[in-house]
């Protein structure tokens, strides 16, 4: 009988929260029938008391992060604090012990991605993160298996529902971006700083994440182009400079302004990146892509163009990759690139 694998959990927030409730409630959903058990050692938070009274059992708790993941008890570690530092810090530390590691956290993904694969490989530690593009829509496991046997030559979608959901309210109320974004801000759809959506960050983060599987490089975030002087941003990052008349504008010419990462193959063999507010077709799938959902299309040689779409953020929708991951590391299903070779770096004047 295979043995248990012990899950240490760092962070209990929006995600964390939902994936130690998985646990506690619904511990039967998370077995397969070829896989092994998979127990919660361990759920580290900044507030225990604060964890308790959301019902975490006190047992399970601790502050100190690193006493987790050096724990010889855990096997895997799952890592939702977001940010960049301890989180790439405590990832790469449970990959150098050889534990399974799965995250959400794009940021640290994309910046540190040869590093933590590299490590990864060395030491043959499971790596997952599933969750760090498209929440809960699954497109990197079936870009590294299902598709493997295609030349992919662009990817492309909407990655980050609190643009989308700005320029959709435009779109419908009439009214600019900032009073707009005041509101997503109220509502919760947008962060207090909101500089890493609205100027395009997080989403050439997820483009950076999906060039990998797609093109075999790990792509230097700041060569994704952001600024576009001839677009509807007219010169600023993101959609910081879609106006309320650029929406109508593009209204009155039956199209709709989206902010779309693409990334595909230049004619030399570089592959160019770009995060900009695009003028699209009413009725193109892209333009019709509305609210905090995403939309990813990838166009390959021989299969054409195939989409996934759907809820592309918060905690129910991002738990079901980071659980996800975790069944396929009890299956033994290995890293999220599968059986892609080791990534190569870009061509000389890739993003460019």
């Amino acid at each position: 009988m295979t043995a248990p694998l012990r899950v240490a959990v760092l962070g209990a927030g929006t995600v964390g929260r939902e994936v130690v409730r998985a646990f506690l409630e619904r511990g039967e959903d998370l077995r397969s029938a070829d896989g092994a058990t998979l127990v919660l050692a361990g759920v580290a938070v900044r507030d225990v008391a604060k964890a308790v009274a959301t019902g975490i059992p006190e047992a399970l708790l601790t502050d100190a992060p690193a006493h987790l993941v050096a724990d010889p008890d855990v096997d895997v570690v799952v890592e939702l604090l977001g940010g960049e530092e301890p989180a790439r810090t405590l990832i790469a530390a449970s990959l150098g012990a050889g534990k399974a590691v799965v995250t959400a956290n794009k940021h640290v993904i994309a910046h540190h991605g040869p590093e933590l694969e590299g490590l990864a490989r060395r030491t043959g530690a499971t790596f997952r993160f599933e969750a760090s593009v498209g929440g809960g829509i699954p497109v990197l496991g079936p870009l590294a298996t299902e598709l493997a046997a295609n030349r992919i030559q662009r990817v492309r979608g909407i990655l980050n529902g609190t643009t989308n959901f700005v320029l959709t309210a435009m779109a419908q109320e009439g009214r600019d971006y900032a009073d707009i974004l005041a509101a997503a801000q109220a509502a919760g759809y947008a962060e207090a700083d909101p500089t890493a959506d609205v100027e395009g960050h997080d989403a050439a983060n997820k483009l950076v994440i999906l060039a990998r599987l797609a093109f075999g490089v790990w792509m230097d975030p700041a060569t994704v182009a952001l600024v576009d002087a001839g677009g509807p941003g007219h010169g600023l990052p993101g959609i910081t400079g879609v106006s309320a008349g650029d929406v109508t504008l593009a209204r009155a010419d039956g199209e709709v302004i989206k902010l779309v990462a693409t990334a595909e193959r230049g004619l030399d063999g570089a592959i160019v990146a770009s995060v900009l507010p695009l003028r699209l077709p009413a009725a193109a799938a892209l333009a019709c892509t509305d609210g905090v959902l995403n939309r990813i299309e990838i166009e390959a040689e021989p299969i054409g163009v195939v989409a996934f779409s759907g809820p592309g953020a918060g905690g129910a929708a991002t738990s079901s990759a980071v659980l996800g991951d975790l069944v396929a590391i009890a299956r033994g299903l290995g890293s999220t690139w599968a059986g892609l070779a080791p990534a190569g770096v870009p061509p000389a004047g890739a993003g460019s």
